[in-house]
């Protein structure tokens, strides 16, 4: 079973331990994507000021997981009409996290978003992987575009393929 909290202040450096792991299985498992050290408690306390950051909290009180969820996107997805949430650093706790906990934090960020009157979540995902990209198309997002020059913080450019998933019932007809 999974919980969901928000986040607070002091949950600020376990989450940059979080990615920390995240990112060295993803380096550990050929995926270019996230390198340690790219976000510290700072980033995190400044998303939990700006936006919302939550927690998957496993059986026994363990961290399972967690996400940022942002109400607007302008640096991938430029000036929106504010129609949709955006999930970003959807992080995976490997040692610790129950299987299918990723599509759980996903389902969430939906329902919060879907609670907010917006009928849509957005989110991104690294071109140059595809098997993310088929993890993201087979929870029901479909791709609706391409920033092919995102700017990381290291300066390194790359691109990212942008996906949509529509949360009201009209668009499943």
């Amino acid at each position: 079973m999974i919980l969901f909290r928000r986040a607070v202040e002091t949950d600020a450096g376990m989450l940059a331990g979080l990615f920390d792991r995240a990112a060295r299985w993803m380096q550990q498992n050929g995926i270019e994507q996230w390198k340690p050290g790219d976000r510290d408690a700072a980033h995190f306390a400044a998303r939990m000021r700006d936006g919302e950051v939550w927690l998957a909290v496993g059986s026994e009180g363990r961290i399972a997981g967690a996400y940022e969820l942002w109400w607007s996107d302008e640096e991938a997805w430029g000036v929106q009409p504010p129609v949709a949430g955006y999930v970003h650093r959807l992080m995976v706790e490997r040692r610790t996290a129950p299987a299918g906990t990723g599509r759980r934090m996903l389902e969430h960020a939906e329902r919060r978003i879907a609670g907010s009157g917006l009928p849509r979540a957005r989110l991104d995902c690294l071109s140059t992987n595809p098997r993310l990209l088929a993890y993201y198309r087979d929870a029901g997002y479909r791709v609706v575009g391409e920033f092919p020059h995102k700017e990381g913080r290291d300066g390194r450019v790359y691109g990212v393929v942008l996906l949509e998933k529509r949360l009201d019932r009209l668009s499943a007809v």
